[in-house]
C-alpha cells in the first residue's frame, strides 16, 4: 500500500474513533467498544473510561489526513521490495502509550511485530481491528507477539532499568530505547483561574502517571499556593478513585512520620523536592529568583525533561496530553530512524 493511500486508511480511522468518543452509538464499532474499554478497566484499574476516551481523542486528533499529509511529506517514502521487521515494546503506564511508534513503523513502510505491556492489552488490537477492515493488506504487515524474534530494528520504551535490558537483548539493532522522561510546569503567578483549570489537566490526567504529565511546578520565590489549589478543586472527583487516594495516603502518612513539610488539598500534595519525578498524587515544586534563574534550572534539567508547560513559550497550558503527529517522545525523530532502515 502506498503512503498516499495509507493516509487516507488512517484517516478514516480517525473519524471512526472520534464517532466512538463522542458517544456516536450508530458507529458499527460502538459495541466493540464499549465492550473493550470495560474490559481494559476492570483488567487495570488506572484505565478508566475518561482516561481511555482521551488517549483515543489524542489519537483521532492525530490521524487527520492534513496533518498526516503536512508532516509525511518530509520523509522519503519507501520502495524496499522487503519491509524490515520492526520491534516495539509498549509502555503500559497510560493507554495506548505506543501507538504513535506503531503508526510510524507502518506508515514507513515496515512490518510492526508489537510486545504490548501486560496492563494495556486490549485497546490496541481494537483499533487495529477498524484498521484492517478498511485495509485487509495491512494485516500481514502487523502482529502481536510475546517474544521478539528475528527482528531487524526496535523501538523499546520503558524505565531507566528496563533500559539495560533492552540494551543487553537488542543493543547490536538499529534502536531507540527510551527511559524515563518528566514534564514540569512554569508558573509566574500571573496566572489567572483559567490557566489554572488548563493546568489541572495538565497534572492530572491519567493521573498524573504519563511522561508528558506535569510532576514538578517552578514557582518565583516566595509563591503562595492557595490560588493553585482553588484551581486544582474541578479535579477533585481523583477522591473516589482508591488507587489514586491510596497513593496520596500512604504518601503523606510516610512525609507526616518523617517530619517533613508538605502542603495539601486533601487529594494532591504539593511538597519542595528538586526532582523531577513524583509519586501519585504527589507535585514536586522548586523556587525561582528570576527568569534567567528559571532558564539555568530548566536548562540543567532538558535531557531529563519530556515538555515544559508554560502560559507564554514552550506547550500551553492544558495541552501537555494531546501531542501533535511530529511531536516525538524524548525528541528522537522516529520517522527518520524508520525511513533510514535498510
Amino acid at each position: 500500500m502506498n503512503r498516499a493511500k495509507q493516509i487516507k486508511v488512517w484517516a478514516e480511522v480517525g473519524e471512526e474513533l472520534k464517532s466512538l468518543v463522542s458517544g456516536n452509538t450508530s458507529s458499527r464499532y460502538h459495541e466493540s467498544f464499549q465492550a473493550t474499554a470495560k474490559k481494559a478497566e476492570q483488567f487495570n484499574a488506572w484505565f478508566t473510561s475518561s482516561s481511555i476516551a482521551t488517549a483515543i481523542a489524542g489519537i483521532a486528533k492525530m490521524l487527520e489526513s492534513e496533518k498526516l499529509e503536512n508532516w509525511l511529506s518530509q520523509y522519503p517514502e519507501s520502495d524496499q521490495a522487503t519491509p524490515q521487521k520492526v520491534g516495539i515494546i509498549m509502555a503500559g503506564n497510560i493507554p495506548l502509550a505506543g501507538f504513535h511508534d506503531f503508526l510510524c513503523v507502518l506508515l514507513s513502510g515496515h512490518t510492526a511485530l508489537i510486545k504490548q505491556s501486560s496492563s494495556d492489552q486490549f485497546l490496541l488490537p481494537f483499533i487495529t481491528s477498524i484498521l484492517f477492515d478498511l485495509a485487509p493488506e495491512m494485516k500481514s504487515r502487523t502482529a502481536m507477539v510475546d517474544q521478539l524474534k528475528n527482528i531487524d530494528a526496535i523501538i523499546a520504551t520503558g524505565s531507566n532499568n528496563t533500559s539495560r535490558y533492552f540494551e543487553y537483548y537488542f543493543g547490536k539493532l538499529p534502536h531507540i530505547f527510551r527511559k524515563n522522561r518528566n514534564s514540569a510546569a512554569v508558573i509566574n503567578g500571573k496566572e489567572n483561574e483559567f490557566d489554572l483549570l488548563l493546568l489541572g489537566r495538565d497534572i492530572f490526567t491519567y493521573f498524573g502517571m504519563g511522561c508528558r504529565n506535569v510532576s514538578k511546578l517552578y514557582v518565583p520565590q516566595g509563591y503562595e499556593f492557595d490560588e493553585f489549589y482553588r484551581g486544582m478543586v474541578p479535579y477533585g472527583d481523583v477522591l473516589q478513585h482508591t488507587k489514586y487516594m491510596n497513593n496520596h495516603d500512604y504518601h503523606q502518612a510516610l512525609y507526616l512520620l518523617n517530619g517533613e513539610k508538605f502542603l495539601t488539598n486533601n487529594f494532591l500534595i504539593i511538597r519542595n523536592d528538586k526532582s523531577l519525578s513524583s509519586p501519585v498524587g504527589v507535585l514536586n515544586y522548586e523556587n525561582y529568583t528570576s527568569d534567567p534563574d528559571l532558564e539555568t534550572l530548566l536548562e540543567a534539567e532538558k535531557d531529563q525533561l519530556q515538555c515544559v508547560v508554560r502560559k507564554n513559550g514552550g506547550i500551553s497550558f492544558g495541552q501537555a496530553q494531546f501531542p501533535e503527529v511530529w511531536d516525538y517522545a524524548d525528541g528522537v525523530d522516529t520517522m527518520k530512524f524508520l525511513t533510514a532502515l535498510s
